[in-house]
């Protein structure tokens, strides 16, 4: 990684931007003070809701932090993120989305609850919050769900802030790097929550994904840039083998969801390590878009049968899930987590990020001994 962005932060541990209250300023400053690079998620916030968590998180740390966006979504299937249908055009998946809406009528008078409006917008307020961050610049701004557009990273080169912006594929890892952006997040198929595909294909059923260390292998020898690696990191151990792959550092999420500073809800957090929960898989049954996440009863009835369609899935769903948290089932939330999820640690944020990098520096050890001949023991 370039050495400006490095120094940024001392240990090469990026806590992962977890959108729906997750990665609230609390958390982003204890992994900050800690020798990390926290992050905070605009996903589903207005862009005075991102501000406020800016300036919160500035009154808990004077540490480097970064601010994550959405791209925009396109109207039309197999489409680039960005891009737009016919003028006036209804979006391609209005039939799919009323038939779900159809079968989900079960789950809105199970929890008493209207179904959302699946039409209340596209865009997350992209334009709002880059004026935002324009306006009063944060060291880092990354993009999930596509490529932001050359003059949207050289505006953001030109206050000062690095881009960065994530790949699942060697594929969208080139455009990453044809976008102008300082470093490529690779995200394997084992990271908890929505994979940042740049095109959300219906007829890959979201199932289709590359393990992490192939990806950052693939990436490696695509494209220059530097390489945050994410997807099922939970140990030290694992940082030092995506360093080895080619990374320059690691993006862990689920790691982090279980720690106190955490937004999220009670529940999530006990279902990481819930025996009841015993494997996760990618479903649209929430969203519409590929996401990771412990399997419940939500997600096995209804994942078969849901649309490629975010975000009208996420705004049809969003009053069934928060009923579900408020009923304290957690069969009918949406429990995104990775597929290290067994081995998350009830670690107060800046502890983890200090046993992570002494498990680092172990393995770091190890490998060095190896090198020479010893046993690394």
């Amino acid at each position: 990684m370039s050495s400006a962005l490095t120094d940024l932060f001392p240990y090469p541990i990026v806590q992962a931007p977890m959108a729906g209250g997750v990665s609230v300023p609390q958390l982003a400053a204890a992994v900050c003070e800690a020798g990390g690079l926290g992050f905070l998620a605009a996903g589903y916030k207005t862009a005075d809701g991102m501000y406020q968590e800016i300036k919160q998180l500035r009154g808990l740390t004077n540490r480097p932090f970064g601010v994550n966006l959405f791209v925009p979504q396109p109207e039309t299937p197999g489409a680039g993120p960005g891009s737009t249908g016919a003028a006036g055009a209804a979006p391609f998946n209005a039939s799919a989305v009323g038939v779900y809406a159809h079968q989900l009528a079960g789950e809105a008078a199970w929890y008493e609850t209207e179904l959302g409006d699946p039409e209340c917008g596209r865009d997350d307020g992209y334009d709002a919050k880059l004026a935002v961050l324009l306006d009063d610049p944060v060291p880092v701004v990354s993009f999930h769900f596509g490529v932001p557009s050359r003059e949207v990273v050289d505006s953001l080169h030109r206050v000062g802030t690095f881009a960065l912006a994530a790949a699942t594929t060697a594929e969208e890892a080139r455009a990453v790097e044809r976008s102008g952006a300082d470093a490529v997040i690779a995200q394997g198929v084992e990271a908890g929550g929505h994979q940042g595909t740049h095109r959300d294909h219906p007829e890959t059923g979201g199932t289709a994904g590359t393990g992490l260390l192939s990806l950052v292998a693939q990436v490696r020898e695509a494209v220059s840039l530097p390489i945050v690696a994410a997807g099922g990191i939970m140990r030290g151990g694992q940082i030092a083998a995506v360093l080895a792959a080619g990374a320059s550092a690691a993006q862990l999420g689920t790691a982090f969801l279980a720690t106190p500073e955490s937004g999220a809800h009670a529940l999530h957090k006990q279902a990481l390590t819930n025996p009841l929960f015993v494997r996760t898989e990618l479903t649209r049954a929430f969203s519409g878009r590929p996401a990771r996440g412990l399997v419940n009863r939500f997600l096995r009835e209804h994942g078969p049968y849901a649309p490629a369609a975010y975000p009208e899935v996420h705004h049809l769903t969003a009053p069934l899930r928060k009923a579900a948290a408020k009923a304290g089932d957690a069969q009918g939330m949406a429990l995104w987590a990775g597929q290290g999820h067994r081995m998350a640690r009830e670690l107060p944020a800046g502890q983890l990020v200090e046993v992570l990098a002494a498990e680092l520096a172990a393995a770091g050890t190890a490998l060095s001994a190896f090198a020479t001949g010893g046993t690394g023991r």
